[in-house]
């Protein structure tokens, strides 16, 4: 017999609907208009195909292209249509994997005895918008182990017989479009008509599964759009990211590099990249130093057992490196893939009283994982990162104040270097399933409302609250801000953590002469100083502010004549500790001003007969031009107005 079933939207209304319903019906009776932008639906926490049967009360959104699990359900339905139109214009190819990723989707193929190359793009891309046409519906069928070998035998596809083999009977689907036919768990779309504008990016090789000893892929990148002007306008926005480069700029400006002979994915810093990376610390050191934090070192490695403890054997062991052996004992050690037991340890290396509490420790630790050889991505993604980490123990009281003060720093930092729009967002407990967390109920509401008081008190912008995302061992408060290009990076996560205090068993004496357990914030405003550093980079095009900048000035004479002059300015600006160096190149003048265009010197400071007579300099600055004749004092004060004017109000947060 049928029966209704309750549904609670995100804005906690309620609607009983019939047992089966689909995500695609709750939606036309809503408004047809919705109908036809729904993507798929996100059931209580799994994101599903929107005509999949709803049977159980559940809590739903319904997703559309303004939603990122929206657009990732287009683009993993992108992969499959990509896949259809590469079959049946070069039969008998092989198919690996094709997921969704951040912007587009890619599929790794064997092409067998064909040959491809970016060259065929055209004829893949005009058969995908041809299907595309067709509206193909995605049709979702439950399989059993024998039925999907049976299938991937008949087609000889030793790729998808391999995934098979590792998966349980009873959790085996195959989605089902046009004549293409894959193993996949989905979500997709309802069918193939939300996808109007597709390009196909660039091509690469795979090797299968991350083996190097195995055979090497072709792997496919694309991305698809519901309109073309949105296609057309994020092409664009692709040619003025690789203008913007870290890669590039980084090696421009001198500032990093890597060497085959160290190690893939490991950045050598050069000297004008590490005194940027030492500014950067030195400015969060003394925002930290003025909250109260203490800072500490802790070793590289650590005995597994410490991250066995912790969990993060569990968690990270497949993505870190080997063990290291001792012969003597026998010890097995661990590259560190995170700070937080080290500071664990310190903790509990003298007996704790609520007097100490708050403690706020703080560290750049680097720290070590494996990522595969193909997803290593200049400074983005590497195998040996420092992270601006801190862990602060507190009291429950003690919460919300501390929640406040790390939001100030963080505020001070985007202040600092100009990321002026952000999203915050407050991840909560999904309150219909309590068992997938720790911590007592009681605890878990302390957390919570203070998260979101805080959130108020501050009237931070643009907040968002998302229920069910919370970590398992506590609610948290990230930031993603925008870069100049409108790409959403998340820098700076405060984290509340019941999990690590009852692992490592701390405790504090209260003031009722009784043990308790502290609450552990992580906190990393930076994330990592490699990706942070990226990520500045990119936004400011390499134009870093005056603060930061690795020379803020470089000094230009006309001619060999004017070197001893140069010399006597440079001494005087190191005076005034304005960094700055000498072009002594025997160049033309206007190639030692297109250079430092081009390495992105803020100010250019000319000096020719004119101004040694004078004693002063012809001022140019990046971008603007000539600002005039200053003396070495004046241009001084311009620098300390410049720097005095980017910090005003960041000592109030």
């Amino acid at each position: 017999m049928d029966h209704s079933i309750n549904i609670t939207f995100p804005d906690k209304s309620v609607k009983a609907y019939p047992s089966g319903v689909t995500g695609l019906e709750i939606a036309s009776g809503i408004s047809e208009g919705l109908a036809r932008n729904v993507l798929s639906v996100k059931v209580n926490d799994e994101v599903r195909d929107a005509t999949r049967p709803i049977t159980a009360d559940s809590h739903i959104r319904l997703l559309t292209w303004n939603d990122d699990e929206g657009k990732a359900t287009m683009w993993h339905s992108s992969a499959h249509l990509m896949a259809e139109a590469i079959e049946s214009l070069y039969p008998g190819v092989k198919f690996g994997i094709g997921p969704d990723i951040e912007n587009g989707f890619y599929y790794d193929i064997d092409f067998c005895d064909y040959t491809i190359s970016e060259n065929d793009f055209g004829r893949i891309e005009e058969k995908m918008l041809a299907l595309a046409r067709e509206k193909q519906a995605f049709v979702r069928k439950d399989v059993t182990k024998e039925e999907a070998i049976e299938y991937f035998t008949r087609k000889k596809d030793q790729y998808k017989l391999e995934l098979i083999r590792d998966l349980q009977d009873g959790q085996i689907t195959f989605y089902s479009s046009g004549h293409f036919v894959d193993l996949c768990r989905g979500p997709h779309l309802p069918d193939t008509s939300p996808i109007r504008a597709v390009k196909l990016l660039s091509i690469a090789g795979a090797y299968w599964r991350g083996d190097v000893t195995r055979k090497q892929l072709t792997r496919i990148y694309g991305i698809t759009f519901p309109k073309q002007k949105e296609l057309d306008d994020y092409l664009v926005l692709i040619e003025e990211a690789k203008k913007r480069d870290h890669r590039r700029i980084g090696r421009e400006m001198e500032l990093f590099t890597f060497s085959d002979s160290v190690g893939s994915g490991l950045p050598l810093w050069l000297p004008r990249g590490a005194q940027l990376r030492e500014r950067l610390e030195f400015f969060l050191k003394k925002l930290q130093k003025e909250a109260g934090y203490v800072q500490v070192i802790t070793p590289h490695i650590g005995n597994v057992n410490l991250y066995k403890i912790s969990g993060h054997f569990d968690k990270y062991g497949k993505d870190s490196f080997q063990p290291i052996s001792t012969p003597e004992v026998g010890e097995q050690f661990f590259l560190k893939p995170m700070n937080c037991p080290h500071h664990c340890e310190i903790y509990r290396d003298k007996p704790r009283s609520y007097k100490d509490l708050p403690l706020r420790m703080a560290e750049f630790g680097t720290v070590y994982r494996y990522e595969q050889h193909g997803e290593l991505h200049g400074l983005t993604r590497v195998r040996g990162f420092t992270q601006d980490d801190a862990h602060i123990f507190c009291t429950p009281d003690q919460l919300k104040d501390e929640f406040i003060g790390v939001i100030e720093i963080v505020m001070k930092i985007f202040k600092a270097l100009d990321f002026k729009e952000f999203i915050t967002q407050i991840s909560l407990s999904d309150p219909d399933n309590r068992e997938k967390y720790i911590g007592s109920d009681e605890n878990w509401h302390k957390a919570e409302q203070a998260i979101l008081e805080v959130a108020r008190e501050k009237d931070l912008p643009n907040t968002t609250v998302v229920y069910g995302e919370a970590a398992f061992y506590g609610p948290k408060m990230d930031f993603m801000v925008k870069d100049a290009l409108g790409r959403k990076w998340q820098l700076g996560t405060i984290q509340v953590d019941y999990n690590l205090p009852e692992r490592f068993d701390l405790e504090y004496v209260g003031n009722d002469n009784q043990r308790h357990r502290p609450i552990m914030i992580h906190r990393a405003p930076f994330g990592s100083m490699e990706r942070f550093v990226a990520v500045l980079i990119e936004h400011t095009a390499g134009k870093f502010p005056i603060w930061l900048a690795p020379d803020q000035a470089i000094i230009l004479p006309i001619s060999e004549k004017y070197h001893d002059y140069s010399k006597k300015v440079l001494k005087l600006l190191n005076n005034y500790e304005i960094r700055s160096r000498i072009d002594e190149r025997n160049e033309k003048i206007g190639k030692k001003i297109r250079d430092a265009e081009l390495t992105k010197i803020p100010y250019m400071l000319i000096v020719g007969e004119k101004e040694e007579q004078e004693e002063r300099l012809s001022v140019r600055k990046q971008g603007a031009g000539d600002l005039g004749t200053f003396t070495v004092s004046q241009f001084a004060d311009l620098i300390n107005e410049e720097i005095q004017e980017l910090f005003a109000g960041t000592e109030k947060g």
